[in-house]
């Protein structure tokens, strides 16, 4: 029986699970669209602006793809496990920072004048897993090498 908890393994299903949801809540979005209506919302971004937003929606989405790729890294590591540590410090930041731009986007689904259940839902799941994230990468990161 191992009696060690593996974080890493954790870390990776969890930011799977987090991509998953985000894919589901991007996807539900336009849903409409297969119905006959229309997904627009009313956007304040000028169209010159929008190769920059679609770039940090790419950045948003690749990003956790690298951090579960350097946690599998990190945690099969040969050799001292000891030089990932500084990775694993900056995995916890990076995965509070991505709880924290979830929690404006809840906010703002449920604020919507049209509001979908399903979209709200989605951002409370997404949420969730990223505390859940934040609270394995602490240990990760804690835990002895």
């Amino acid at each position: 029986m191992n009696t060690s908890i593996n974080h890493a393994l954790r870390l990776i299903t969890l930011w799977i699970a987090w991509l998953l949801a985000m894919l589901f809540h991007v996807d539900l979005g336009l849903m409409p669209l297969f119905h006959g209506q229309s997904p627009e919302i009313h956007s304040h971004v000028q169209e010159g602006a929008l190769p920059l937003l679609f770039g940090a929606m790419l950045g948003y989405f690749l990003l956790p793809l690298i951090a579960i790729v350097l946690i599998a890294y990190a945690a099969t590591t040969v050799g001292p496990a000891a030089r990932w540590r500084p990775w694993r410090r900056i995995h916890f930041w990076f995965s509070v920072v991505y709880s924290i731009t979830n929690l404006p986007h809840l906010i703002a689904d449920i604020l919507v004048p049209d509001a979908r259940i399903d979209q709200i839902v989605l951002m409370v799941a997404l949420t969730v897993f990223g505390l859940m994230i934040n609270v394995e990468a602490w240990r990760w990161w804690r835990q002895t090498p």
